[in-house]
């Protein structure tokens, strides 16, 4: 397969456990995640001509969704819950305006997106670092560098049921830490 093609059909599959560990850390609600992750997919699907093969499918999939997270904070934290975030394009092929039509440029970035991107990211960091030192590392290693649970429980010698209590309480405690710090 070329490596600007993509196979949809096996996205649920290779992607859905890595894209749910991701954003149910974000919002925290279990229902939420599963209607962000299958909103990703769609605009993926929706987006697919445009995915030129720079970075891998997972991270492809992972800024569509970073995206949809962002709206939903966006859409929930705006006054009149019907904030919309509106991005025209123009490309050889076709002109738009809708976020679901095209995963954004990472190198076409607003002054205003380096700054909230940089803000999220010490404001996470800020709430990792109360964190337990121990649950701070294994929710880092999980969460952010994407390793499998089993290298993780081998790391830390601890049991499955016992990384997952230590991810759910780490979650928790980053959720909490994020709304007082970021939203």
């Amino acid at each position: 397969m070329p490596s600007n093609q993509i196979d949809p059909t096996k996205w649920v599959d290779q992607y859905s456990d890595y894209l749910f560990n991701y954003t149910i850390a974000r919002v925290n609600d279990r229902e939420m995640a599963q209607d962000l992750i299958s909103e990703t997919f769609l605009a993926g699907l929706k987006s697919m001509k445009n995915f030129k093969g720079e970075a891998s499918e997972r991270t492809w999939l992972i800024s569509i969704l970073k995206r949809k997270i962002i709206d939903h904070y966006r859409k929930s934290n705006s006054k009149k819950g019907k904030a919309e975030v509106h991005i025209n394009y123009k490309d050889d092929e076709s002109e738009g305006d809708w976020l679901e039509e095209r995963v954004a440029d990472p190198f076409d970035k607003t002054a205003e997106d380096q700054i909230q991107n940089e803000e999220l990211g010490e404001a996470i960091y800020h709430c990792l670092s109360k964190l337990p030192e121990k649950q701070g590392s294994i929710f880092r290693m999980k969460t952010i560098d994407g390793f499998d649970t089993e290298t993780i429980c081998n790391e830390f010698d601890i049991t499955p049921s016992n990384f997952w209590v230590i991810i759910h309480r780490a979650r928790t405690a980053m959720a909490s830490c994020m709304e007082k710090s970021w939203f």
